[in-house]
């Protein structure tokens, strides 16, 4: 009998550390999935211009992004500037052609595909998120001016939380609050500090990989910290359940 014990307790240790160290192996696989997003211009210097970050997913041609990354700039057309990702491999900077191919403005999901490559697809999940999930987030704080390093922060899911909250004066009310005010939906809030820079990263599951949220770190502020003079430092994300909506909607895989 004491054996038996003995050997469970054994097991036991072993699984829990296991598992306590797989965290360095995780990010390794997903950081191969993760992209700079931005444009490029061939006689701008520099030629890449940073505005977010992004994933692939499905068969490695489809990246995942914010919605308001995409949107940030006007493309100068005289200047042959065109949307693209950036990848480093084997340590030198790789530039992807993309085009868009659906954007939901509601939820803050950009889907763009990779015109003539592919890369290593992260698996999506199916949201079977509890508070208190063990998290992580690969992606590019403070984009190029730090060189393409990705970086990842680890938390855990702390809050389930929605998008927006009733105004206690009607002067802090938008017509973008009003909209979202209409149709609330939740969205995760994270103990791990994200920043300018990480909009589009993937979180994912510390554990396995598996994305359950795509962080963002504007869209989100503007509506539940617009009456703060001083925004937190608390991070959110926007749940896959959104993303797997706009790929069943636009029949992309």
């Amino acid at each position: 009998m004491k054996i038996k014990l003995w050997a469970s307790f054994f097991l036991m240790v072993s699984v829990t550390s296991v598992s306590a160290n797989s965290l360095p192996d995780v990010i390794e696989s997903v950081k191969k999935s993760v992209v700079a997003v931005g444009t490029y211009m061939p006689k701008r210097s520099p030629k890449g211009l940073f505005l977010g970050t992004g994933f692939a997913i499905a068969d490695g041609s489809l990246i995942v992004t914010n919605a308001h990354v995409v949107l940030a700039k006007t493309m100068d057309d005289k200047g042959f500037e065109k949307l693209a990702v950036f990848s480093r491999q084997n340590d030198k900077v790789k530039k992807f052609d993309v085009k868009v191919v659906a954007i939901d403005k509601v939820h803050d999901i950009a889907l763009l595909k990779l015109i003539a490559d592919t890369l290593p697809a992260l698996k999506v999940g199916l949201n079977k998120v509890r508070e208190g999930d063990a998290i992580a987030f690969t992606g590019y704080p403070i984009g190029m001016v730090l060189g393409l390093y990705s970086v990842t922060h680890r938390g855990i899911v702390s809050a389930f939380s929605p998008v927006v909250i009733p105004m206690i004066k009607s002067r802090h009310l938008s017509a973008k609050l009003l909209k979202r005010l209409r149709d609330p939906y939740y969205v995760y809030q994270l103990d791990a500090t994200a920043y300018p820079g990480n909009s589009g990263s993937p979180v994912y599951k510390a554990e396995t990989g598996e994305v359950i949220a795509i962080l963002n770190k504007v869209f989100i502020k503007e509506s539940k910290e617009t009456v703060l003079s001083n925004p937190s430092g608390i991070s959110y994300a926007i749940p896959v359940r959104f993303l797997n909506d706009l790929l069943r909607k636009y029949n992309v895989n």
